[in-house]
């Protein structure tokens, strides 16, 4: 039975400056060798072999586990981390991507690999904007990115919707429909995707027209107008509505507005001199990190001022973590751009896989992201700050809102949820095509429902322990042993 462990590594003999984060796993294999590899791996690790979950007698505490994250984080912003993840088992699951990923670490795996988004839940799927300013369904959050066993995504979110599910009142064969949905859908895409040309699965997206047919076909009426209604809002969530709504003018000028302890200004933060410094450091990032852009984007990136930056609390399993946003005017105080510079550190799957490429955290966060995304953020990038607190620390940037469209998992009906598992489902195979060997991949899963069913079976014990684990959280915050803040 294969384990993280075994899985072969990233290339060690690159040329100088050459990044491989991912395996060599087509070189010189015909296809025909490569699904061969595939069916192959049924034989050490039954696609049947993936139902069910029993933690090992060594697992670690999920408490310790979570504690060790807010060591380094933002001490005053931690109780609001474990007050979030205490609100209910499907935000702990959401902030507890390190505790499964040691879980997952002890399951079977095939041996074939790809980049894993490392936090493949629902709710990191969503309607984002293309660089052509088309709507497209893609993967959001890659703070965990890192070659790996593909099943690990697909487990992710196959407990997703269970834990989902349940909130919902769903009763167990509606859940198993669901994740069945999910798991079919990724299982058929990939099929898809072995048969088509390298260009060919590079350029597939999910483009919202696309969409728009399947939820006609698959949820009528009804269906039609959420999606709509979903789109609209999406498009409606974009740089000047998040200027409307976290800007205010102070003394003529444009200013961030306060809402501490989620948004805090820099300069209500720190005395004079520290604020100076922070300030400093953070129109370097400005201008540094536009080194990790093209050309053109960095020609653009220069057309804007520094005008404020404040920190700003984001997620569930992010909070704790430094994240400044950072307000730059254009060509006058009407034309902005928001950008948010975001803390990456060591990804949750790190201990469990070979390492990384890259050194920089920030760097393997955007190379991840532009690997699996089949369309990204034009100022997507990455940097390194010295000077913040005496410490090195990696960053990735982005821009805060463009069209991003977030489902409400609480509002779905059991129909609705098994459609937007199957488009998540699409929409991980597409992604995993991209870097993994989707022939391979393929092969394994084969046309049959052995797997589908498999991870049903996973999901509904994984939700089990996930809903325990967060009993242990919520103990503990009861007790007082964990501070905890509603925000």
């Amino acid at each position: 039975m294969n384990r993280a462990s075994e899985i072969p590594g990233h290339a060690s003999h690159l040329p100088p400056g050459e990044h491989r984060d991912h395996l060599d796993h087509r070189e010189h294999l015909s296809p025909r060798e490569r699904a061969d590899r595939g069916r192959a791996a049924r034989k050490q690790v039954p696609r049947s072999g993936h139902a069910g979950f029993a933690p090992d007698m060594g697992r670690p505490d999920p408490l310790k586990v979570i504690e060790e994250q807010s060591a380094t984080r933002v001490p005053e912003l931690v109780p609001i981390r474990y007050g979030r993840m205490a609100e209910s088992p499907f935000r702990f699951y959401r902030g507890a991507a390190a505790i499964m990923a040691g879980d997952l670490a002890t399951t079977p795996s095939s041996g074939l690999t790809a980049q894993l988004c490392g936090d493949a839940h629902l709710l990191n799927f969503r309607l984002l904007a293309s660089p052509e300013r088309r709507l497209v369904f893609d993967i959001n959050d890659f703070d965990e990115t890192l070659p790996g066993p593909w099943e690990w995504d697909v487990k992710r979110l196959a407990t997703s919707l269970v834990i989902a599910g349940r909130e919902n009142g769903f009763p167990e064969r509606d859940r198993a429909d669901i994740v069945c949905a999910a798991v079919r859908s990724y299982r058929t895409h990939m099929r898809t995707y072995a048969g088509m040309g390298n260009l060919d699965v590079w350029y597939a997206r999910g483009d919202v027209e696309e969409l728009r047919a399947v939820t006609d076909t698959q949820l009528g009426k009804r269906g039609r107008g959420q999606f709509t209604r979903a789109v609209t809002k999406a498009r409606g969530r974009d740089n000047l509505k998040a200027f409307a709504k976290l800007t205010c003018l102070v003394d003529g000028e444009r200013r961030f507005a306060p809402d501490p302890p989620l948004v805090v200004r820099l300069d209500d933060m720190l005395p004079g001199s520290g604020r100076d410094i922070v300030a400093g450091e953070l129109r370097d990032l400005v201008n540094r990190y536009g080194r990790s852009l093209s050309s053109d984007r960095r020609h653009l990136l220069h057309g804007y001022r520094v005008a404020d930056m404040a920190r700003k609390v984001v997620g569930v399993g992010s909070v704790g973590t430094r994240c400044w946003i950072l307000l730059l005017l254009g060509k006058d105080d009407e034309d902005p751009l928001i950008l948010q510079a975001k803390e990456a550190d060591r990804s949750v799957l790190a201990e469990h896989v070979a390492p990384s490429a890259y050194d920089n955290q920030g760097h393997r966060v955007v190379a991840g992201q532009r690997l699996m995304q089949a369309v990204g953020d034009i100022f997507l990038g990455w940097d390194r700050v010295s000077g913040l607190d005496d410490r090195r620390r990696d960053f990735y940037v982005r821009q805060l809102h463009d069209w991003k469209g977030i489902a409400e998992p609480q509002g779905m009906m059991p129909r609705g949820m098994r459609v937007f598992g199957g488009l998540c489902g699409a929409t991980l195979a597409r992604a995993h095509a991209r870097s993994g060997d989707r022939i391979a991949i393929a092969a394994y899963l084969g046309a049959g429902d052995a797997f589908d069913r498999a991870l049903a079976a996973f999901a509904e014990s994984y939700a089990d322990l996930n809903e325990a684990d967060h009993r242990v959280l919520t103990d503990a915050v009861k007790s007082g042993r964990l501070p905890a803040q509603a925000a």
